[in-house]
């Protein structure tokens, strides 16, 4: 899932604090025993979970819907554990998955719940017409893909059905023992079609959504803040927090400030300048994250459909000194699948080695470096970025004798522009969405509507689907090592940069508050003093 850090915004007033007054007034009416009070950097694009793609988004969706499983981060593992579903089994070749709905779960407006609200929201997200990112994400599900690309025009023959018992039947293509991390995600969460259908693209207002989570959207002031209250009839151990206040503060310097006057109880995304004075405070916690930082190139536009342009670019720019800028404990990254996860390889990719990029430069046609395009790198407007923008730009130019321009847009503004398909370099990155290296390798597959590059190979989408039906690991590996090298040797369509390290500050206000690798935040495991 594409990650955000904090974008710039300056606030126009007399003070940081007298500005959050202004905006936070609505919200002082929660009584402070009862409300954590957390920030976002940017107002969430979308809270449609059929067509979110972003961890903002996610945040908010996670905390007031649910899947059929959910993972048990508490004890700091990635264990599965029930949800919707309170038990699942499947086939011994792992092809077929039967998932027993849990009853007497309502709706957050007392409509029952039915597994045939899976069937709804799985059908959304795979129906072209929806247009979602994440639809590839269910092409495992026997003729799914078909049904998705307009192939097959009838549901019923996508291998997922609803049997006499009331279970959820998933029959997939070829067998795959991590399935069930799948329905832990976003996207394969049900929907309700009749409140969809009533009120359009307005079904995410807080007067309209209905949800099944531990929390129930309550406000939604864009771009101010959120506030999610707890659901009282929620089917599992309640909240233990009755109030999420979700403050939407774009500059990272700001929620600091506001965190060290105790307006805020947790904030991530700590500015990097601030990080080596940060972590010497008793607040200060960090935690490894399945996540990758690269740069997307987009191979149809000149001069990047010249591979050697690409390949040039890539070993121009040194990892290290990147993440020696920024001072987060992250990890140079040339392979694709990052750290902490099975497949990772610091052997893999192009290393730094600007003499052979001059060459490759040569090579290509650009001895002479005035007669090259004129190129611009694109990134979601953050500090963070734009250093690491700029150290690229200043590499590019140092190593290649190249000149490239820069180009920021805030987060929604961005993810629009990627898929219209004009940039020529832009900066991403990717949070697993499971702990499984089939989620990074899949996301740069032909059909992955989340791969901007407009590049695609068929050898590599070959060598992913099949380690992705695979359960010995070493065979997997080695498939993954030879698709990566396709990936980030050979065709290069993608910079990798760094793996990537969470950084927090959590008040003593704050008794329990779990990090786990995959970078969720569920607030109904949050416990106050």
């Amino acid at each position: 899932m594409f990650y955000y850090l904090n974008i710039v915004l300056l606030c126009l007033s007399l003070s940081l604090a007298s500005c959050f007054k202004k905006k936070q007034s609505k919200q002082d009416e929660l009584p402070l025993q009862d409300t954590l009070r957390f920030n976002i950097s940017t107002e969430p694009p979308t809270l449609d979970w059929s067509k979110a793609t972003d961890t903002t988004s996610s945040l908010i969706v996670d905390n007031v819907m649910d899947g059929l499983l959910d993972y048990d981060s508490s004890k700091g593992s990635l264990k599965l554990k029930p949800a919707l579903a309170e038990k699942w089994s499947s086939t011994p070749d792992s092809k077929t998955w039967t998932f027993t709905i849990r009853k007497d779960v309502k709706w957050n407006d007392g409509k029952e719940f039915k597994a045939s609200h899976v069937l709804d929201g799985w059908e959304r997200l795979l129906n072209p017409k929806t247009a979602s990112e994440y639809a590839y994400f269910l092409y495992p599900i026997k003729n799914a893909r078909a049904y998705s690309e307009g192939k097959i025009k009838d549901f019923s023959k996508v291998g997922v059905s609803v049997n006499e018992q009331g279970q959820l039947v998933v029959e997939l293509e070829e067998g795959k023992s991590y399935f069930p991390y799948f329905v832990t995600h976003t996207s394969t969460y049900p929907i309700r079609k009749d409140i969809i259908e009533i009120h359009g693209d307005s079904w995410t207002d807080p007067k309209n959504i209905v949800t099944l989570g531990a929390y129930n959207l309550k406000v939604w002031e864009h771009d101010k803040s959120i506030i999610l209250e707890r659901n009282t009839n929620y089917y599992n151990q309640a909240a233990k927090i009755k109030n999420i206040l979700i403050h939407i503060i774009p500059e990272s310097g700001t929620a600091l400030n506001l965190f060290e006057k105790g307006r805020l109880d947790a904030i991530r995304d700590l500015p990097s300048r601030e990080l080596p004075v940060l972590r010497k405070r008793k607040e200060y916690r960090s935690h490894p994250i399945l996540a990758t930082y690269y740069y997307g190139i987009n191979v149809e536009q000149k001069p990047f459909d010249d591979v050697r342009v690409r390949k040039a670019f890539n070993m121009a720019i040194d990892r290290k000194k990147i993440t020696d800028l920024l001072k987060g404990d992250q990890i140079p990254l040339t392979g694709w699948i990052p750290g902490n996860l099975l497949g990772y390889d610091s052997s893999l990719g192009l290393n730094f080695n600007p003499e052979k990029a001059r060459e490759l430069m040569d090579e290509a046609g650009y001895k002479d470096r005035s007669t090259f395009p004129r190129v611009v790198i694109s990134y979601n407007t953050h500090e963070d970025h734009k250093r690491v923008a700029e150290k690229v730009q200043a590499q590019l130019k140092k190593h290649l004798g190249i000149q490239v321009e820069l180009s920021n847009e805030e987060w929604k503004t961005y993810l629009q522009s990627l898929k219209t398909g004009r940039q020529q370099i832009y900066r991403m990155g990717w949070v697993a969405d499971y702990p499984d290296p089939d989620n990074f390798m899949t996301l740069m597959t032909s059909y992955s509507e989340n791969n901007h590059t407009n590049w695609g190979s068929g050898r590599y989408d070959a060598l992913v689907e099949e380690a992705g039906v695979l359960s010995n690991e070493r065979e997997r590996v080695k498939l993954y090592m030879e698709a990566q090298k396709i990936l980030v040797e050979e065709e290069v369509p993608v910079i990798p940069i760094y793996s990537s390290q969470s950084h927090w500050l959590i008040s003593d206000r704050v008794a329990v508050f779990p990090l786990n690798i995959m970078g969720k935040v569920s607030f109904k495991e949050v416990q106050l003093r």
